[in-house]
C-alpha cells in the first residue's frame, strides 16, 4: 500500500481551514500525493472562498489515488452547513465525531496509514474531560492507562501522565502501577520509532516534592515506581522538581514526564511555541495533531501559524 496520510478537518469553527491551506501550499508535490482531507466538501469550499484562497478541491467518497497534485482531495463527510464559520455546537459535534470515526475506520482497515487531526474543542467530544487522545484509545479498545500523550520536538519531548483532568482529581490518579505502565510505553516507542533508548526525567507532583514527607505521593507512589523502572533497566531519574527543571536541566533528558497536563505543557510551549506536535502512543496506529487549539479569535484574520501542522506532515512523511 502507498503511504497515505489522513488530515481530519477538526472543529469547523476554527482556523483549521486556513492552516490546511497554508500547509498544503508549502508541501512538495511528492508529499501532496499522500494527503487526504476528511471534511465536508461544500463547507471547506465556502471557507476557502470566504478567506480568499484559490485552491481546487476534489470530492471523493472513498480512498483512491488522484494524480493531480494541485487539487486537494476531500474525503467527504456528507452533512449540510449554512454559515461556514458559525456552525452550532450540535452540528459541529456531529461533524467532528463522524470525521474521527471515518479516519479510525480507514486506518483500521489498512486503507490509510496515519491520522493527523486538526484542533478540536473538547466540548464537541462525547464525555466531559475527554480529548481526542482518550477518544481514539476507546475506539481502539485499549486497556486502562495504555494511551500516552507525547508532545514532541526534535530537541525535547514531554508527556503528562494525566491528560484532560481537573487539578482536584490528579492526585487520585497518581499510582505506582499507572506510572510504570505509561513510562514503559514511552521507552518502547522511542526504541522502536526513534531508534534510541531515551533518557527520561520524572517530575514529582507537589511543590518541592512535598519535602519527601512520608504521606506524600512522591514517597508513596512515585519513588516506588522509579525503583521498579530502574530494575527494568529504564534510563530514568527522579523525582525531579518542576519549578527549576526547565531553566536548563531539561537539556539532559530526551523526555520529561510530568504528573499533569500544564505541569509540562506550559513550560514546553513557552520554549518551543508552535514547533512541536502531539503524538498519541499506544494506539493501533500512529495519530498526531498540531500542538495548539482552535484559535477562534483568529478566524478570518489570516494570522494563524501553520508550523505545527506542517511538522505533523513532515514527521509522518519521514516515518
Amino acid at each position: 500500500m502507498k503511504k497515505r496520510i489522513l488530515i481530519v478537518g477538526g472543529d469547523p469553527n476554527s482556523v483549521n481551514s486556513e492552516l490546511i491551506y497554508k500547509c498544503w501550499k508549502q508541501l512538495p508535490k511528492t508529499t501532496r500525493k499522500k494527503i487526504y482531507i476528511i471534511s465536508n466538501y461544500e463547507l471547506l469550499k465556502k471557507q476557502f472562498k470566504k478567506l480568499g484562497y484559490p485552491i481546487k478541491l476534489v470530492k471523493i467518497n472513498k480512498i483512491k489515488d488522484v494524480s493531480d497534485v494541485n487539487n486537494l482531495k476531500i474525503l467527504n463527510i456528507d452533512l449540510k452547513f449554512k454559515n461556514p464559520f458559525k456552525i452550532s455546537e450540535k452540528a459541529s459535534s456531529k461533524f467532528v465525531m463522524k470525521s474521527l470515526d471515518f479516519a479510525h475506520h480507514l486506518v483500521t482497515k489498512k486503507q490509510a496509514n496515519y491520522i493527523i487531526n486538526c484542533a478540536i474543542n473538547k466540548k464537541l467530544l462525547p464525555k466531559k474531560n475527554i480529548g481526542v487522545t482518550e477518544y481514539l484509545a476507546s475506539k481502539c479498545r485499549l486497556p486502562k492507562d495504555k494511551e500516552v500523550m507525547l508532545i514532541h520536538n526534535k530537541d525535547l519531548s514531554v508527556s503528562p501522565l494525566t491528560t484532560h483532568l481537573d487539578i482536584k482529581d490528579v492526585s487520585k490518579k497518581i499510582r505506582k502501577k499507572m506510572i510504570v505502565k505509561k513510562i514503559l510505553i514511552i521507552n518502547k516507542w522511542f526504541i522502536n520509532n526513534m531508534k534510541k533508548k531515551p533518557i527520561i526525567g520524572l517530575l514529582g507532583l507537589n511543590p518541592h516534592n512535598a519535602e519527601l514527607r512520608n504521606n506524600s505521593e512522591e514517597v508513596k507512589e512515585i519513588i516506588p515506581a522509579l525503583k521498579i523502572l530502574k530494575k527494568k533497566n529504564i534510563n530514568i531519574e527522579g523525582p525531579l522538581v518542576a519549578d527549576t527543571l526547565f531553566i536548563s536541566e531539561y537539556k539532559k533528558y530526551d523526555v520529561i514526564v510530568g504528573m499533569f497536563h500544564d505541569q509540562v505543557l506550559n513550560p514546553f510551549k513557552t520554549m518551543f511555541k508552535f514547533n512541536a506536535i502531539n503524538i498519541t502512543l499506544g494506539l493501533n496506529y500512529l495519530r498526531v495533531s498540531p500542538d495548539h487549539g482552535t484559535a477562534k479569535e483568529l478566524i478570518g484574520k489570516k494570522k494563524a501559524n501553520p508550523l505545527s501542522l506542517i511538522n505533523c506532515v513532515k514527521f509522518l512523511n519521514n516515518f
